[in-house]
């Protein structure tokens, strides 16, 4: 199979939250494609210094621009630098987000409204201002991380789950008005993913192991399994997928039926019950 399966080098990618926990790994593996990438993230030092690291590494040309996704000019500034660039930008990948526990009924208006800033309309502005070089390209492809949060509530969560549910319907209003112009819009929804956030929260034994149980592979996931996810939506192996939610989520979605409680355990009730069935079928003959 050729090292360029997904067709993805030469082309130039942009990622938002771009040195954060998922947004790093997404850029490097992008870099080892012989994709292009504009770094966009709000932090500007981290940033320029990932930047230049990835370009070394791997001998892609890579671009940093200090960018606050919810501020208009930031985000056109950011489009206008990535197009003198690079001439076209080919991919858009939404990572930038924030999490906020907290009871519904405890829930201050100001933290709903930064979750709704931060987490929706920034994805709709950069999403919008890189869709209409798309619409002029007469290409181009978006991958936006959601989370299974947005189907399944994440209790004390609330404004997360709801700005990720918008997240889902945006993209698919992106791909319906869009797809005729060549622009694909997906999601991806993660579950149970490890980062550099998250790993002080998996040091708790008895969480992690809770959350493996819960899900099919009976594994935490990590940030290259949703790498590799957003590395196929982003490529044309992938170019009749428009509209799109992939669960990145170890099968957590399909586990319902296995937390249901059955006495002495699920496996073992089904064992003991099949035993008894085939010994009433000898009784029978």
């Amino acid at each position: 199979m050729s090292d360029n399966w997904l067709g993805l080098s030469g082309k130039t990618a942009v990622v938002t939250g771009a040195v954060g926990g998922m947004g790093k790994t997404i850029v490097q593996e992008f870099a080892k494609q012989g994709t292009n990438v504009v770094l966009l993230d709000i932090r500007e030092d981290a940033l320029k210094e990932y930047a230049q690291e990835i370009a070394t590494e791997y001998g892609v040309k890579t671009l940093a621009v200090a960018t606050n996704s919810t501020v208009e000019a930031d985000v056109d500034r950011a489009v206008e630098l990535a197009v003198e660039t690079f001439g076209q930008v080919d991919i858009l990948v939404n990572t930038a987000a924030m999490l906020r526990a907290c009871p519904l009924e405890d829930l201050p208006l100001e933290e709903w409204r930064q979750t709704v800033d931060i987490n929706l309309t920034g994805y709709f502005l950069v999403s919008q201002r890189f869709g209409r070089q798309f619409i002029k390209q007469g290409k181009g492809n978006m991958v936006h991380i959601s989370t299974i949060a947005s189907v399944f509530p994440e209790t004390y969560s609330a404004a997360y789950s709801s700005t990720k549910a918008g997240v889902n319907m945006m993209s698919r209003q992106m791909a319906a008005e869009w797809g005729q112009f060549g622009v694909r819009s997906n999601c991806i929804q993660p579950c149970f993913v490890k980062t550099p956030l998250s790993e002080a929260f998996y040091a708790d034994p008895v969480v992690e192991e809770g959350r493996k149980a819960l899900t099919a592979n009976k594994r935490i996931g990590n940030t290259m399994d949703i790498a590799n996810a957003v590395l196929y939506l982003a490529s044309d192996r992938s170019d009749y997928t428009n509209g799109h939610e992939l669960r990145v989520e170890g099968g957590f979605g399909i586990m319902m039926g296995d937390q249901t409680p059955k006495p002495g355990g699920r496996r073992e009730y089904a064992i003991k019950e099949h035993e008894a069935y085939l010994e009433r079928l000898k009784g029978n003959n």
